[in-house]
């Protein structure tokens, strides 16, 4: 009786939750350790299946950097970081829209489909959606994007359709480029304004402390720069929380860092008081931030 009391409990909670996202577009940056564990990513699957069901309009944004590495290693072709963003040939852009939109997407979308879903695969080429420039001459294809056309994702969203998206971009004279894949979800979720844009990770959330692994549970954009000057804010965490910044300033109400490892972190975020994870937004003060004296 007792269990059957807390699966009570559970779904009471998550009424109201799924009276104010109904209909809303939630954004899921899909990347990390749940893109290369199977259970993990039946898990993640099967949740944005359920997130569809149950009212809300997911697009799902993903990178695949492991792939690339092994299909680049596979090819012999070698692989060279510049300040944490792969420099990309002409002929390692040919590999990373072979794996990313040839591989990557079209098994997501396979995978959407197997769970009862509806998905199409997108990816920044199709009809504009991410139109770029060239970062610089050093990077090679790797582009900023300078204008999201949401309109081929409005329109599957408003056919029924998940989106399944994948971070390369065009110039719009028939040169593709490689983006970042927050930078990717961070734009497409504030072109659609979005009401929320989850990134998966490999972390619990922004910790004060990696070591014991101190979440702050709610970062307001207004201490972020505070937290950059104080070291909390860090290496590989600096472009993934300014990309979280830039989706709450172009209009995404919310935004999640939260531990992709974790079985239904997604639902958990998205219809549970608690939350789990970080949330980034001007809501409310930042709760969790232990700053330096």
């Amino acid at each position: 009786m007792n269990e059957i009391a807390k699966k009570i409990e559970t779904m009471l909670e998550a009424m109201p939750y799924l009276s104010r996202y109904a209909g809303k577009i939630v954004v899921i940056k899909y990347g990390g350790n749940a893109m290369i564990n199977e259970e993990l990513k039946a898990n993640v699957i099967r949740d944005v299946v359920l997130l569809k069901a149950m009212g809300l309009k997911p697009v799902l944004c993903h990178g695949g950097g492991p792939g690339i590495n092994k299909m680049l290693e596979q090819l012999d072709i070698p692989v060279k970081f510049i300040n944490g963003l792969r420099y990309t040939s002409a002929e390692i852009i040919r590999v990373v829209e072979m794996v990313l939109i040839g591989q990557v997407n079209s098994e997501l979308v396979g995978r959407i489909s197997a769970q009862g879903g509806k998905a199409v695969g997108l990816s920044g080429i199709s009809g504009s959606l991410f139109q770029c420039v060239q970062r610089s001459e050093e990077l090679g294809y790797v582009g900023d994007v300078v204008k999201v056309n949401a309109e081929p994702v409005l329109a599957m969203l408003n056919a029924g359709f998940i989106p399944v998206v994948a971070p390369v971009g065009t110039d719009g004279k028939g040169t593709s480029f490689n983006i970042n894949g927050d930078t990717a979800a961070s734009k497409l979720a504030g072109a659609l304004k979005a009401e929320k844009l989850m990134i998966l990770t490999d972390i619990e959330g922004l910790c004060n402390d990696i070591k014991v692994r101190d979440v702050i549970s709610y970062l307001n954009v207004a201490d972020v720069q505070g937290l950059k000057d104080q070291g909390t804010i860090a290496g590989g965490m600096i472009p993934k929380v300014d990309c979280c910044v830039q989706a709450i300033e172009e209009g995404v109400t919310s935004v999640h860092i939260i531990d992709g490892r974790q079985p239904h972190s997604m639902l958990y975020e998205a219809f549970s008081d608690e939350g789990t994870g970080t949330t980034v937004g001007t809501a409310q003060p930042s709760v969790g931030i232990k700053w330096n004296k």
